[in-house]
């Protein structure tokens, strides 16, 4: 981990410190602004440390030299390319960042020019974000000020969505708990939230949780030591708010009410602050990364090849929810296309939740025929071609948009972190809200299926021992533990779906993984123990894909998914009718 130790050349030691964890900004612990912060602190008597955050500075853990960075071009897309693998393994991102914290307070304790019972901590953006979770964590603290981060969760989710992965704690919300609680976990110790009226983290947010955590002080018989300081800005450390910082240290580490101004430095080239020779510790050094870690720890507890859960086991590991009662139905009229009846339909699975789907059969009348249940990831105007083949083979297919997905989908303008963030996790969103209320949207799409899947058995014509379920990508994924977690299909169809989670493990780089992610699924199983699982029933996979979405090597698929006799891999040859496979479902 490298770091820069701001040390005062005035005054006699052991000094009062300040611990600094850094936002995002480019440079890292060379951007001016907390070069800035950092020398005026150690002109006015502290030893300041400031380390570089995974994915940032000298620690880009996916670095190319031939683009001379990170390949994903961004600290926040790294730390949620790599919370996706932290996620799959049972962890947050954050486990790694909180640790570097720790560890770097252990370091500035260390030092003999520190006095241990007089240090602060302090940051913006993402160093407010870890300032908040050191200051809950880790007694050795005695005064913090956060900048850019405290809000509130409902305002949060109103306005920019949940943040990058080390920003989100998966059951944060399920277990009931508050941006207010980082305050209250550090109270009555002095306390300064500073804010920025125009931040893109809500200011009315920011404001309430200040209302609250000011209403405990009190009850403490600490007022004094909770305090709040905005500023007409934007987003950042700006001068008014560093001002209000230097003024509460000095007050609380000091016993000083400092109301001098700040002198301007000249910030030094981010070379000058490099710690190793190259300027990143995997072409200086080597040694671990949170990529590298991540799969020493799930090798460590998937070394069994073959494991099993229960419907009941995996319904709680995916969150899921039951909900009393059929799903309510709305007719929207019939239509008639390529000589199919195509009814149109809406399901509302649970309160609020409504799906578009449509039933697909031959006008002639036949008696007791199968059902087939279609869930694409794309949407189920995407699987005409299938849904066709499928009903003119006799069956009755119904076509539903899950959660997410289809006509439910947002549109990419929509997702609060643009359309480069939205190409590499998908619905990101509404994902991460899942996982903060302790659920998943695997599990929510899963029992959309479920519910769906009595609709199609409860119509006439239809026999309910035959209901197959057929899905495309994220579909697949949701259809497939639908299935494991007790919904009756009598055979599935997983096409195009990712072949193993256990391959997100392996592999640095994975696109739109987000939506299918069950937190420590790898703890309990893999997606190929799923299709293994229900034997005897068959269950056809159809071009398997990597994390990045090429379809698998045909050894690399079989070895993959082929752990039971009822289980088929099949890849499509070139140019195939891709709706050729889903009749297997028929025969």
């Amino acid at each position: 981990v490298t770091a820069n130790l701001y040390l005062p050349k005035r005054g006699s030691p052991p000094y009062p410190a300040i611990l600094f964890p850094l936002g995002h900004e480019p440079g890292a612990k060379a951007y001016p602004v907390w070069q800035q912060l950092l020398v005026t602190f150690a002109q006015r008597g502290y030893v300041a440390l400031a380390w570089d955050t995974i994915g940032q500075g000298e620690r880009i853990q996916m670095f190319d030299a031939a683009v001379e960075g990170s390949i994903l071009r961004s600290s926040t897309l790294e730390h949620t390319e790599q919370g996706i693998q932290c996620l799959l393994a049972g962890d947050a991102f954050a486990r790694y960042t909180v640790w570097d914290g720790i560890r770097a307070l252990d370091y500035l304790l260390s030092r003999p020019e520190v006095d241990a019972k007089r240090v602060g901590v302090t940051g913006n953006s993402g160093g407010g974000t870890h300032s908040a979770y050191l200051a809950a964590l880790d007694d050795r603290l005695q005064v913090a000020a956060p900048s850019c981060f405290l809000t509130t969760w409902g305002r949060l989710l109103e306005t920019i969505g949940p943040q990058d992965a080390e920003q989100c704690i998966p059951g944060f919300l399920g277990a009931g708990l508050e941006h207010v609680d980082f305050v209250l976990s550090f109270a009555p110790k002095p306390y300064l939230m500073l804010s920025a009226i125009r931040d893109f983290f809500s200011i009315a947010g920011a404001r309430s949780t200040f209302s609250q955590a000011e209403a405990a002080y009190a009850k403490l018989g600490a007022a004094g030591r909770m305090a709040m300081q905005d500023t007409d800005e934007g987003h950042g450390y700006s001068k008014e708010l560093r001002l209000a910082s230097y003024r509460w240290f000095g007050k609380w580490l000091k016993g000083v009410e400092e109301q001098e101004g700040e002198t301007a430095i000249q910030p030094a080239p981010e070379h000058e602050l490099w710690c190793t020779r190259t300027g990143q510790v995997s072409t200086s050094l080597g040694g671990e990364t949170v990529f590298s870690l991540n799969q020493k720890r799930v090798r460590s507890f998937n070394a069994l090849p073959d494991r099993k859960v229960s419907p009941e086991a995996l319904r709680k590991i995916i969150g899921w929810r039951d909900s009393a009662g059929a799903a309510q139905v709305s007719r929207y009229g019939r239509i008639t296309r390529a000589g199919l009846t195509v009814e149109k339909l809406l399901l509302e699975t649970e309160p609020g939740i409504r799906l578009p789907a449509i039933v697909v059969s031959s006008p002639e009348p036949h008696a007791a025929r199968p059902g087939v249940l279609v869930a694409d990831g794309r949407g189920k105007s995407q699987a005409w071609p299938q849904i066709q083949a499928l009903a003119q083979g006799g069956a009755v297919v119904m076509a539903v948009d899950l959660r997410g997905l289809g006509e439910t989908r947002a549109p990419a303008a929509l997702y609060t972190k643009g359309d480069e963030w939205a190409s590499w996790f998908g619905d990101y969103d509404s994902a991460m809200t899942a996982i903060l209320l302790g659920r998943t949207l695997v599990g929510m799409r899963a029992f959309d299926i479920e519910k769906a899947r009595e609709v199609l058995a409860s119509r006439a014509g239809v026999d309910s021992r035959r209901i197959y379920g057929a899905g495309h990508g994220a579909g697949a994924v949701a259809i497939l533990h639908a299935a494991s977690a007790g919904t009756p299909f009598a055979g599935l169809l997983l096409d195009t779906m990712l072949g193993s989670y256990r391959a997100v493990i392996e592999h640095p780089l994975h696109r739109r993984i987000f939506e299918n992610v069950v937190p420590g699924a790898l703890r309990h199983y893999d997606l190929p123990d799923l299709a293994a699982g229900l034997a005897p029933r068959p269950v056809w996979v159809v071009d398997p894909v990597t994390p990045m979405g090429q379809v698998l090597l045909p050894d690399e698929a079989k070895g993959t998914l082929a752990r039971a006799p009822s289980t088929h891999v099949v890849l499509r040859f070139p140019e195939e009718d891709p709706a050729k496979a889903y009749r297997y479902l028929l025969e």
